[in-house]
């Protein structure tokens, strides 16, 4: 039973935690603007994440493992919006500029 609420707590604040980079992401990308969005911040982020993902196998944590790798998709996703609408983005600027 001690292990179960254990459990249960990590899947709670994992949750919790991943959802929070639910609003960046639907903004982002209805916007499309990453003006002011850190690509290494996020490029961090990623690569944390993903080390909380191998850390959750060695140790068997499911609430870790699953959290974290809905955090690296979200992350990821982020990281390829800033990529793909940023050329977007200094291609209008150099436009304008003209």
């Amino acid at each position: 039973m001690r292990t179960y609420m254990v459990e249960m707590v990590g899947l709670t604040a994992g949750c919790m935690t991943t959802c929070s980079f639910i609003p960046q992401v639907v903004r982002t990308y209805r916007s499309r603007s990453v003006k002011d969005i850190s690509l290494r911040m996020y490029l961090l982020m990623s690569a944390g994440v993903l080390l909380w993902v191998v850390y959750g196998a060695m140790i068997g944590s499911v609430s870790v493992m699953t959290a974290n790798v809905v955090s690296f998709i979200l992350t990821a996703a982020i990281v390829i919006m800033k990529i793909v609408f940023g050329r977007t983005e200094r291609k209008k600027d150099t436009t304008h500029t003209r």
